[in-house]
């Protein structure tokens, strides 16, 4: 499927509270950019939209993206996920967390590719054949869920995992159509997988910095 950016919605998760952090980590700077202006200008490439999910929509005001609260507050991750899939006015969302600064456009822009007749596009970089039981984890799996596109029918099955108080980004992936984006694939654009890095600690906040330094110094 030739890749267009008509029909793909940003979705930004902002929600979290920054405990690791101990403070607001979408508004901290890695190469002179706050994190959420390098998240919010590579959901921009290749989306109709961008919206970001905040529980402190004032902070993120001016920033041109629509912002909405979160429809199951406490619920971290997949409740961010749900609320930006029902606010999204089109047929798939690319979902991502504010925290990493090293979003490749090139790899987004592929996996959007990837949407037709799936309901969920999503990196892996574990084995070739995901394992899944009803407590698998995506870290265990090695998945990559805020990194990851969702239809419209993802709404219902996130809801119900929700609803019975499953919490975790992978627990409705068994009721939906799913394509894995493997290694060899991410590799192509992101040989260093630095897409997946998260900023949450201080000391990933210095790697961060550290990293930035040297790649885009020689960019």
């Amino acid at each position: 499927m030739l890749w267009t950016g008509a029909e793909l919605s940003g979705v930004i998760l902002a929600g979290g509270e920054s405990r690791r952090m101990g403070k607001d980590k979408a508004f901290l700077r890695v190469g002179g950019r706050r994190l959420i202006d390098r998240v919010l200008n590579a959901m921009e490439a290749v989306a109709g939209e961008v919206i970001i999910v905040t529980n402190n929509p004032q902070e993120y005001a001016g920033l041109g993206a629509r912002l909405v609260c979160d429809e199951y507050p406490g619920t971290g991750a997949l409740g961010g996920m749900y609320t930006g899939l029902l606010a999204a006015s089109l047929p798939y969302s690319f979902v991502v967390a504010c925290d990493m600064p090293f979003l490749d456009t090139e790899l987004l822009r592929y996996m959007a590719g990837q949407v037709q007749h799936y309901d969920v596009v999503m990196p892996h970089l574990g084995a070739p054949e995901p394992a899944a039981d009803a407590k698998t984890t995506a870290r265990a799996r090695d998945l990559h869920p805020l990194h990851a596109i969702y239809s419209r029918r993802c709404l219902e099955p996130i809801k119900q995992a929700l609803d019975r108080g499953d919490l975790r980004t992978v627990a409705f992936l068994s009721e939906v159509n799913v394509r894995f984006v493997g290694r060899r694939e991410i590799d192509r654009f992101d040989p260093q997988r630095r897409s997946f890095f998260n900023a949450n600690t201080p000391a990933e906040l210095s790697r961060a910095r550290q990293l930035s330094r040297t790649t885009e110094s020689h960019a």
